[in-house]
């Protein structure tokens, strides 16, 4: 809250529609975890629906051109891990610090955490970020918040994650001569001890001028409380006192009693023209707050006052209290504003929405002004109108999508679901996010019409490769869609369908599908096929298998042809098992499971594999030794174990063989795992994680699993968090034995300048401080003195590292996941 009440960082209700007052969110968008989160996440992948729009569609960047316009942005994207905030009251620490905010940065560990001062400058209806200074670090700081006696007090976690039962709290305050608020801060001290329902209305009055919001509020609650002379000295001050703060809190505590009784706000109405745009706003604030009804011929003339930030109150007041004669005063607003103040825009649509009255909006769909259009879209979003599909049909294709968000997103607009389904048909649209909502609003209709739609859709030359991949993925699911909506997420429920309609209607279309050049729809139609069982194009696939030049659509062909049941399939096994790229020979492995091999001709068939073949190979091979009867595979699994135990296996297929053996069930196989496994949390209990991991999973590893959330904290390229070192390099500096250990036991190694280390030296003596650099023969810390201090290893007697901020990641990942990331890391290397 500003000076003046004034909320600038709130809540978003969790559906981005912005429904609090007055949003500014100094804050809100800074998790860069949240945002490398939504940027890696897929359309086509369930677990990730939602986060692609997050990014794609730049919802968590200031505002800029071309922005969905149903959001309220961040005016920018401040510090990671808020944990508190502080506004200077008006009498705390000195005169510099006046009229400014305090913010921890939290981010666990000590050598990374901070306190932040900064302010705020007006802008239009909202305001823009002025200086940002950083006070403190080297703590880590959890709250704050201002004593009575004007210093500002925060607490501290010490180390953080392992402090248990004890922290501290540290006190920040001016130097004897920037005091220059001396006076101001005992008088503040003494009267914020009184107990205010002993003092009089005289002087409860007089407290509403003090410089020190604390006091003010403590007064203008117990004149509230006295409801009739409190009352009556409350409108005695809005008339007559110049203070403007008195003013303020005056009207406050007048709505404050009004809040029991609107016709208390009368005496508001007459500040409505008051000569101080504050007062006007306050004042207009109030009367919506509390719903008077008899404010609206008083608040529509404020619409055209030159202050914005009356004609944001002014139009929420309307809204609030329903005023149906503001309507077009309202869309006048709109015009004028030209979408220039986006709160402007906000306030007006939400008080259009409120009032609730359709028709006047309806009728702006062929308005030549774009803005009336917009505005238009967002009003009727928010009273879930369908007529909003009727903007399906502008000229302007911005406002098309922002039609097609208004009926998918959210809770969805169903009955407007097959307008924008019918979007498919319309050759003049390009953009992304409207026809992705258009493919899966056919999806969710299942309409036959709008399965031809989507066939047609998806056969058009003049679309993008990756919006015709779309659509044939979601042809796949057809008959049983995923219970996630593929755009935004949002749960839909159990939908199943009878198949046999999509797979008449797709089964002439699949020829041309498959005589396509680009992967991306090659890859598509093989996937419908495959999970609509349609089996009469497999010699087709089998062609595709073996002669096209993306590995990709080999594979997905060969892995097809296995689920499809393919008569030859020895053939497609054998083709794919001589192929130049290792995946497919990995998916071809994957394919003996399939077949009927006899017990005496597997070894001559696993025998090569885990002679020459690649690691990917071999662990394929060992999952499939895993899914086979035990009768076949025992003597198999009985031999790589005791290969195991002598180092005669590639160490990246270790953990493949531990869960083959484990899959099994046999328990004397498991029994001679002893030698390969261990318990525990060491770094010996992961060896076999240190290699044989796969490149694309182990980035997805660190950008996208919600559970290791490795991109909150560490950096690649420039995306990610601050909180850990960034790992462009970090290949060149740990071997992949360190970035295990780094992985595994996070606290025995530190990265320079991110984490706190203590040493007691050969004397006695104890150190502490951040660690700055390290080398074979000193520690340089960084301590509460001026200069870093430069201390020789031989002088060291015992360090102890504190406890990392990064959890333990073989508690959190599985192995195999792990194995991934560790191949991801050791890859990541500078020129």
């Amino acid at each position: 809250f500003d000076a003046y009440g004034n909320l600038i960082s709130s809540d978003n209700d969790g559906d981005h529609r912005g429904e609090s007052e007055r949003l500014v969110h100094i804050v809100e968008g800074s998790d860069a975890g949240w945002r490398a989160n939504w940027q890696y996440g897929k359309y086509t992948d369930p677990k990730n629906n939602g986060y692609k729009v997050w990014m794609d569609e730049k919802l968590f960047v200031p505002r800029w051109e071309g922005q969905a316009a149903y959001i309220i942005p961040p005016i920018v994207n401040f510090h990671n891990g808020p944990t508190g905030m502080a506004y200077n009251p008006g009498t705390g620490l000195g005169k510099d610090w006046l009229n400014r905010f305090f913010l921890v940065e939290f981010v666990g560990d000590p050598g990374r955490s901070h306190i932040w001062s900064f302010d705020l400058k007006p802008n239009g209806a909202t305001f823009d970020l002025g200086t940002d200074q950083d006070i403190m670090s080297g703590v880590l700081p959890t709250g704050l918040r201002f004593g009575p006696d004007g210093a500002l007090y925060f607490s501290d976690w010490i180390t953080g994650w392992g402090t248990k039962n004890y922290g501290r709290v540290w006190k920040i305050d001016v130097t004897l001569e920037k005091n220059d608020l001396e006076a101001e801060r005992k008088e503040t001290q003494r009267l914020m001890v009184l107990d205010y329902t002993n003092e009089s209305t005289t002087d409860l009055v007089a407290y509403l001028k003090n410089p020190d919001m604390r006091i003010r509020k403590k007064a203008q609650f117990e004149l509230a409380e006295r409801t009739f002379w409190g009352y009556r000295a409350l409108k005695k001050v809005i008339r007559e006192e110049q203070d403007q703060f008195a003013r303020i809190h005056a009207i406050w505590g007048i709505g404050q009693i009004a809040a029991q009784k609107a016709s208390k706000a009368k005496p508001l109405l007459d500040l409505l023209s008051d000569n101080d745009p504050e007062i006007i706003a306050q004042a207009s604030k109030v009367l919506g707050d509390v719903r008077y009804l008899e404010a609206g011929e008083g608040l529509v003339p404020l619409l055209k006052h030159k202050n914005a930030k009356v004609q944001f109150f002014a139009a929420q007041a309307l809204g609030r209290i329903k005023h149906e004669e503001a309507i077009e005063p309202l869309l006048a607003l709109i015009e004028r504003n030209a979408d220039k103040d986006i709160y402007i825009r906000h306030a007006a649509v939400l008080a259009l929405s409120r009032i609730g009255k359709s028709a006047p909006i309806v009728r702006l769909v062929n308005n030549p002004n774009r803005s009336l259009r917009i505005a238009a879209v967002l009003v009727l979003r928010r009273m879930q109108d369908d007529n909003v599909a009727s903007f399906l049909q502008d000229e302007d294709e911005y406002i098309v999508a922002e039609a097609a968000r208004a009926i998918n997103d959210d809770w969805s607009i169903e009955t407007a679901l097959p307008a924008l389904a019918n979007t498919l048909t319309e050759k003049r649209f390009t953009s992304e996010p409207l026809l992705r909502r258009a493919i899966n609003a056919a999806l969710r209709v299942g309409g036959e019409k709008e399965l031809d739609n989507l066939i047609a859709f998806a056969k058009r030359s003049d679309v993008a490769g990756n919006l015709r991949g779309e659509a044939l993925a979601a042809l796949g699911t057809w008959s049983e869609p995923s219970v996630l909506d593929r755009v935004d997420g949002r749960y839909r429920g159990t939908v199943k369908r009878d198949s046999s309609m999509i797979r008449s209607k797709i089964e002439k279309e699949i020829p041309g599908f498959l005589k396509e050049n680009d992967s991306e729809i090659l890859v598509g139609i093989t996937k419908t096929l495959s999970s609509l069982n349609i089996n009469t194009h497999n010699d087709a696939l089998f062609t595709l298998m073996r002669t096209h030049n993306s590995e990709l659509v080999r594979a997905t062909a060969l892995e097809a042809l296995g689920n499809l049941d393919y008569g030859n399939m020895e053939a497609v096994m054998q083709s794919g098992m001589r192929d130049k790229d290792q995946n497919v020979r990995a998916v071809a492995v994957g394919l003996i499971a399939k077949m009927e091999i006899s017990k005496e001709k597997l070894p001559t068939i696993i025998d090569p594999i885990f002679k020459s073949g690649s690691t990917r190979e071999q662990q394929r091979m060992l999952g499939v030794l895993g899914e086979l009867p035990l009768e076949k595979s025992e003597n198999t699994l009985q031999k790589l174990i005791q290969k195991a135990n002598r180092n005669q296996l590639d160490q990246g297929i270790i953990l493949d063989l531990i869960e083959a053996v484990e899959a099994s069930k046999s328990a004397s196989l498991i029994a001679n795992l002893d030698k390969l496994k261990s318990g525990g949390h060491t770094v010996d209990s992961y060896s076999e994680t240190l290699y044989g991991g796969e490149w694309w999973p182990g980035r997805t590893v660190f950008n996208s699993n919600p559970t290791a959330q490795c991109v909150r904290c560490h950096a690649i390229d420039g995306a990610g968090g601050k909180v850990g070192p960034p790992l462009d390099n970090i290949a060149n500096i740990l071997s992949r034995e360190q970035i295990l250990e780094s992985l595994i036991e996070p606290s025995k190694r530190l990265a320079p300048g991110y984490g706190s280390t203590t040493v007691t030296l050969k004397d006695g003596q104890v150190i502490s401080g951040i660690l700055e650099e390290e080398t074979k023969d000193e520690l340089i810390l960084r301590t509460s003195d001026a200069e870093p201090m430069e201390i020789a290893i031989s002088r060291i007697e015992k360090r102890e590292n504190g406890l990392s901020a990064m959890p333990a990641m073989g508690k959190l990942i599985t192995k195999r996941e792990l194995r991934d990331l560790m191949e991801y890391l050791s890859s990541l290397k500078k020129d």
